[in-house]
């Protein structure tokens, strides 16, 4: 399969030319060439594990590019944990995509990415140098999931002052091949930087650079299976399925078009946002205006002007078209909270509060409807946000193992101005 960019239609590249470079030469972003037709796994989708139903997937996208015993170990050492549903009450239900080993949904796309990038190394022989920019999550399972690889450094930039606790432990208390950067600005302002890179001809002449955030087409792919995934755990598959995703950088949303486009039978999606609407403007007015970004509780969501939008627009080439199978609803952080409370009161379950965004997007668009499968996406584990969630609901969260060995060490980062020439001169005088 070719992949071409959304700035132009005519431009092809394989696979592997779209996840080493990340983001197209002229600055758009890569799509595949045709979305492949999955629908036959519907019918009896119940009786398939995640691997069986990601394997199908990603040999659809890769199998032009690697041979298919690459492609099972890519699965093999990526997709090592489950993403159960779990029902909240009613027709109200949770996948929790936080079984992973930094505790959110990110594990599955930055551990895939990491997995195919890792086989390029490997059969060519190449240092590669990766650029990704975070709003909280994305860096710590990138880190994660490239730490140690041979061949491939990491430099994550994150926005000083704008991360969890937690998020900042995982993302600067790694060594070897993982830098952290930190930089006085917000995320948009370090994805700026990042996609500034891609487009510095000087800097690629002396470095292979590539990226791991969700402008990556290897991010997107992955995401695909665990809404596969989900659709064979819930119980009712005659009911209308509405998938609620709370939504940042919005590439979890593409990924779930995707799979949509698929052959998955979703009846509409729910772009759950916080204060960041740009989106939610968008889908109302018909006029695309991104914002400065609006510092929340629900960090990682903190976009004012997402990427993956250029993807969604491209897919559907019109609004009205994006508007029959796309709502978007903006949520408060005072209702943010308020959920969490609630949702643990009465029901003993306990949201962190991107996931209780995803819940009460959700909650808007049925309106009391019962006669739907309604799904929201738990997107990290709630301890990740204890010093949020502990004052609302006045008691102390149980700290997972894997939090806890990362909370005792020491941060090890790099701060930064948000000035280009700083950041390209750093990268060269490290990597070069």
């Amino acid at each position: 399969m070719k992949f071409y960019s959304t700035n132009n239609n005519s431009l092809r590249v394989t696979f592997i030319d779209a996840l080493l470079s990340g983001l197209s030469k002229d600055g758009g972003l890569y799509m595949p060439e045709n979305i492949p037709d999955h629908s036959n796994l519907i019918k009896g989708i119940e009786n398939l594990d995640i691997k069986d139903i990601s394997f199908v997937i990603a040999n659809s996208f890769l199998s032009n590019d690697f041979i298919t015993s690459d492609i099972e170990d890519i699965i093999h050492n990526s997709i090592s944990f489950d993403a159960p549903v779990v029902n909240i009450y009613d027709n109200i239900n949770i996948l929790e995509l936080f079984h992973g080993p930094t505790l959110a949904f990110k594990d599955f796309g930055a551990r895939f990415m990491a997995r195919t990038m890792e086989k390029v190394v490997q059969n060519n022989d190449k240092e590669i140098n990766i650029l990704v920019a975070t709003s909280g999550d994305t860096g710590s399972a990138v880190a994660n999931g490239f730490y140690d690889v041979e061949g491939i450094n990491v430099i994550i930039l994150y926005p000083s002052g704008k991360v969890s606790n937690i998020q900042e432990k995982q993302l600067t208390t790694l060594d070897k091949n993982i830098f952290a950067l930190e930089v006085n600005g917000t995320f948009d302002d370090c994805q700026a930087l990042v996609k500034k890179a891609f487009l510095d001809n000087n800097l690629k002449s002396k470095l292979e650079i590539s990226s791991a955030n969700s402008i990556n087409i290897a991010r997107l792919i992955p995401q695909t299976f665990y809404y596969f995934n989900a659709f064979s755990k819930l119980n009712n598959h005659k009911l209308p399925l509405v998938v609620s995703v709370p939504s940042g950088n919005f590439g979890n949303l593409t990924a779930g078009i995707f799979a949509k486009c698929m052959g998955l039978p979703i009846q509409m999606f729910i772009a759950s946002t916080n204060s960041n609407k740009t989106v939610s403007n968008y889908l109302n007015t018909g006029e695309y205006r991104p914002h400065k970004t609006i510092p929340t509780i629900s960090n990682a969501m903190d976009v004012g002007d997402p990427s993956n939008m250029k993807r969604i627009i491209n897919l559907y080439n019109n609004l009205d078209a994006i508007k029959k199978d796309l709502k978007s609803f903006s949520i408060s952080d005072k209702d943010t909270l308020k959920i969490i409370s609630n949702i643990l009161d009465k029901h003993s379950y306990l949201l962190d509060p991107h996931s209780a965004v995803g819940l009460l997007g959700l909650l808007k668009y049925l309106n009391n409807d019962s006669i739907v499968n309604g799904l929201f996406l738990g997107t990290a584990h709630p301890a990740k946000f204890a010093d949020i969630i502990e004052p609302e609901i006045n008691k102390s969260i149980d700290i997972p193992n894997q939090l806890h060995k990362t909370i005792n060490k020491k941060k090890n980062s790099t701060l930064m101005n948000n000035n280009y020439n700083e950041f390209s001169d750093y990268l060269l005088s490290k990597f070069q």
